[in-house]
């Protein structure tokens, strides 16, 4: 018979009459009528499998609506899956005769039920034989004893599944059974309905109604489109392999399933072959383009790449943002404190930009007197690169390249452990599950061993619980819904969590405590109602690759000695802080994408000390690093950009060190440090600081502080279910806890750079010493660095201030400073306006529009050995009753416009002594070398000045000039941070 002989529709039609024996043979003609009977895949394959009555709808119970790839491999994979139980091959090959009677057509059949041979199940598996099988009749079958099922053999319920009820507690006592369309309700002397200490049972389509299944090893069990209800659950105990596929377990008591023990040494026939079909289901370095971590990062911007991370481009320029966040308002004219505005300007500067300003293209005999200065100590971070591009300190644009988290089988090809743990297959294995509305999903305790792939756990109070050394490996679930976390690992639980959907949950989406040590790797952490991940209790792990995003907390919460490694997530769009790191939380957090959250990029407080590397933290709605109350750590190589609070605000009693950083283009400050101690000033400590109406108001005021005591209050509650914990127990003493970590007595700030920000670069209110060294502060809209309350002796060494909107180095009354080594250029105001006490030594202030070095009020001042050219103004001015010496500095005349003195005295000032100044002026009738600064060159010098020690870090601007600058900072708080309050 020709296939061609007929339409294909027509052969369809009659093709999908014949039963599945009759197409198997069909298959098997020839290829035309291979691919004939193929094609019917949609429509007598699918009939076919719904029709079995031992088989369910092949994406039943989580996905029941959506259409498998192939109806005929779904019913393929069924038969094969139902016949694992008579693949006793090890024990039957030495017996001939009871291999035949295996396998045999005319094997017995046993009914049971009303008028059949047997009317109970006790008096039918009295004479059943090896592989028989025994049909139940519709009914209810009870005992009042336990059955022990001494040879394999196979129970199947006749009819729909539910018609057939077993109301009996059975003990396997053979090598393998299988049990088929059953309903088990516990009899009146026990809720374990079967248990199996040593063969293999297996469950196809089997409904458990408040009774419990016990597999203890080396029994095993395998368990297909079985219904667990009505507080049912599954025990496992020591068990080598076992394997729960498509069944539904909801309404539990206590955990649908729980996996307790190490899995034995023994193993019994079932084992190897569990393990092959284990391995039939999709790898997990096999995702395509659907997989979780490919989220919505189609808006990511970034900073340089990484090593080894892939890099996604995408050109951004800070206006094109200022339009779509609406800030520029923000931007200008910020109010900063006390009435000092940075859109405001002194009479010296106002005088030389609105009277007689210097155009160069007007006069090109300003070139003759201009003094080149770029050939300073840090010229190199702002000339163009070899390529044509800018740097990042000299670019006006933010950064548009960004690290994408690493796939998952990236990650596994780096990291040997996590591939071990991807590939093991021992203990209990639940794939393609549904746990829903009971108390709990897995659990594993003591050793246990568990692998959960494509699950779905919604609506339980804990999806997962791992403790007590035990090892869990989850891929691809889906966890959801859950009124307390999602997962929960605690005494030193470990295990591999990839590529998994966790959302929606009440508390965190992963909590991680108690020497608890998991890899969480490429999955997507959002939607929470309170944080993504929680590490606390001195909680390990390594979160990496991760999507983390719209949790209304931090992101990622690091508190109570919790110690992770954090890197390459992309943690975005956040309620609250990207990452928060509190109450001595510490960890290593590098190469993170940390955009677009409400509060603070990172927020550090209370004890909290992590080591903060290479992030690329941009375009929040706050601050981009807040480090508050206590907070430490060292915050190292980061590119902090494009926020639109400040770029770094730290404040009270904090100890960070800040090395290396890229603090550009934000809103406000580039680096705040803000700690003051006048308690008159309530608002300000509140936190109702000038302008900030422009980006809050006191609404978000009143908001923030009422967030920061509710988690304060709420912070204990921080266990899977919302019950009190006891703290103290879990944490290591204040002396271990300290003895890990070098002594830490001073805050540093080393060789950032601190460019185009739409505030002051560096602005400084604090009642401790703080040094400041190596860093280029430029290109920013306000002054350069601004000290505003010193009353401790504050340092700027070797920092290079050069093109700010406003004036170079201000410093208000009453503040003691030290400016020594710097270079200060081309700055539109003053170059120093100095108001307080200290000195002004070894400095070069040239090509700044103002005066300068402007010194002012009653200061106590040494101005010594600098050099000095301004284009208008005054070289060095005296104004008012200062007190101290000007001696030593070398003048140089600016602009031949400018008519002021290079130095000038007020008439009535007696206090101040001018000594040893040596004035250059240039002859206009004759022909002289152009001026240069030489013996030394240009400042900031590329070596360390004298009595500086060397610092211990390497700096992420590759500076020679490493010296360790400090700064400590303790009572109150100003709370101006924008949303900085962390929980």
């Amino acid at each position: 018979m020709v296939v061609g002989s007929l339409p294909v529709e027509l052969w369809r039609v009659i093709l999908a009459y014949l039963p599945l024996p009759d197409l198997g043979r069909c298959c098997q003609v020839c290829r035309a009528w291979r691919e004939l009977i193929l094609s019917l895949d949609n429509t007598r394959w699918r009939q076919l499998c719904l029709g079995c009555p031992e088989c369910r709808h092949p994406n039943w119970p989580s996905q029941p609506h959506q259409e498998p790839p192939s109806w005929r491999e779904a019913l393929k994979q069924h038969a094969l899956s139902t016949r694992t139980w008579t693949q006793n091959g090890p024990e039957l090959q030495s017996s001939a005769c009871l291999l035949f009677f295996r396998r045999r057509k005319d094997r017995r059949v046993w009914h049971v039920g009303p008028g059949c041979e047997f009317e109970t199940l006790r008096g039918a598996l009295g004479v059943v034989g090896p592989y028989d099988r025994v049909v139940l009749h519709p009914g209810v079958y009870e005992e009042q004893a336990e059955v022990a099922l001494k040879v394999p053999v196979e129970l199947v319920g006749l009819g729909r599944l539910g018609e057939v009820a077993l109301l009996v507690c059975m003990e396997q006592q053979c090598t393998t059974a299988r049990l088929c369309n059953l309903v088990f309700m516990p009899p009146w002397f026990s809720t374990v309905v079967y248990k199996t200490s040593w063969g293999h049972v297996q469950l196809d389509n089997c409904n458990f109604e408040g009774a419990q299944l016990q597999i203890r090893g080396p029994g095993t069990c395998q368990a297909r489109f079985c219904s667990f209800s009505q507080g049912s659950s599954a025990h496992l105990l020591g068990v080598v392999l076992s394997l729960l596929d498509s069944c539904d377990f909801s309404g539990s008591d206590t955990a649908s399933v729980t996996i307790e023990g190490p899995p034995v040494s023994e193993r019994n026939w079932a084992c190897k072959h569990l393990a092959a079909l284990a391995r039939t289901f999709p790898s997990c370095g096999a995702s395509g383009n659907d997989s979780p971590t490919r989220g919505p990062l189609a808006g990511s911007t970034g900073g340089h790449q990484p090593p080894g991370g892939n890099v996604k481009k995408e050109p951004v320029s800070i206006e094109d943002w200022q339009r779509r966040t609406g800030v520029d308002a923000v931007c200008q004219g910020t109010v900063i404190e006390d009435g000092w505005s940075d859109g405001d300007r002194s009479d010296g500067e106002e005088e030389n930009r609105d009277g007689g300003g210097t155009n160069n293209t007007k006069n090109p005999l300003i070139l003759d007197y201009k003094i080149p200065c770029d050939h300073h100590g840090l010229s190199h971070l702002l000339k163009p690169q070899p390529d044509g591009s800018l740097p990042l300190a000299s670019s006006s644009d933010p950064p548009s390249l960004t690290p994408e988290p690493l796939t998952l089988q990236q990650e596994l090809d780096r990291d040997p452990e996590a591939q071990m743990l991807a590939a093991s297959t021992l203990g209990c294995i639940l794939r393609r599950c549904l746990f829903r509305e009971g108390k709990g999903g897995v659990h594993l305790s003591n050793y246990g061993q568990a692998r959960l792939e494509g699950n779905v756990f919604r609506g339980l109070n804990y999806a997962v619980r791992c403790i007590q050394n035990s090892t869990i490996v989850m891929l691809r679930n889906e966890v959801c819904e859950c009124r307390a976390s999602g997962v929960f690992l605690r005494l030193s639980a470990q295990g591999l969590i990839a590529e998994n959907n966790i959302h929606s949950n009440g508390e965190a989406g992963l909590d991680i405590r108690k020497g608890a040590n998991p890899i969480i790797v490429c999955n997507k952490i959002h939607s929470g109602l309170r944080s993504g991940v929680v590490v606390l209790g001195n909680g390990k792990g390594s979160v990496r690759s991760n999507q983390i995003y719209n949790n209304k907390e931090a992101g990622v919460y690091i508190l109570f000695s919790g110690n992770p490694v954090v890197s390459g997530n992309h943690i975005f769009q956040g309620q609250a802080a990207g990452i928060a790191i509190n109450e001595n939380g510490r960890g290593m957090i590098t190469e993170n994408v940390i955009k677009e959250n409400q509060w603070g990029g990172v927020d550090i407080r209370r004890g909290g000390d992590p080591i903060l590397r290479n992030n690329y933290i941009c375009y929040g709605y706050s601050d981009g690093v807040v480090v508050g109350e206590r907070g430490r750590g060292l915050i190292e190589g980061n590119h902090v950009y494009c926020n639109k609070g400040c770029g770094v605000w730290v404040m009270s009693s904090s100890l960070p060190q800040l090395l290396g950083n890229y603090i550009t283009h934000n809103c406000m400050y580039g680096l705040a440090v803000f700690c003051r101690k006048d308690p008159e000033n309530i608002e300000a400590r509140e936190g109702n600081w000038p302008g900030q109406d422009g980006i809050g108001g006191e609404a978000g005021s009143r908001e923030r502080r009422g967030v920061e005591g509710e988690g304060r209050e709420g912070q204990e509650n921080l266990n899977e279910e919302g019950e009190l914990f006891a703290w103290e127990s879990d944490l290591d003493s204040e002396d271990e806890r300290h003895s890990a970590h070098r002594s830490i007595s001073v805050a540093l700030v080393e060789s950032n750079c601190m460019s185009y920000n739409g505030a002051v670069g560096l602005y400084v209110k604090s009642s401790e010493p703080l040094n400041v060294f190596a860093n280029i502060v430029n290109s920013n809209r306000g002054t350069g660095i601004a000290v505003l309350q010193s009353s401790q002796l504050t340092r700027l060494v070797t920092n290079c201030i050069l093109e700010n909107g406003r004036g170079g180095v201000m410093v208000e009354k009453d503040c003691r400073v030290e400016l020594r080594g710097n270079g200060i250029y081309k700055n539109s105001g003053h170059g120093v306006g100095f108001s307080g006490n200290g000195q002004i030594l070894e400095n070069d202030v040239v090509g700044n529009r103002g005066y300068g070095i402007q010194v002012s009020g009653s200061a106590d001042i040494k101005v010594m050995r600098n050099r000095v050219q301004p284009v208008q103004g005054f070289g060095v001015a005296v104004l008012g009753p200062v007190k101290g010496v000007v001696h030593d500095n070398l003048l140089f005349q600016g602009h031949p416009g400018n008519k002021k003195a290079l130095i000038h005295i007020d008439p009535g000032n007696e206090s101040c002594v001018l000594r040893n100044n040596n004035v250059l002026r240039r002859n206009s009738c004759t022909s002289a070398p152009p001026w240069v600064l030489e013996n030394p060159p240009p400042r900031p010098l590329a070596s360390s000045p004298s009595g500086l020690s060397s610092s211990q870090y390497p700096s992420r601007l590759a500076i020679s000039m490493t010296n360790r600058i400090s700064a400590t900072v303790e009572s109150g708080c100003h709370s101006g941070s924008m949303f900085c309050s962390i929980l």
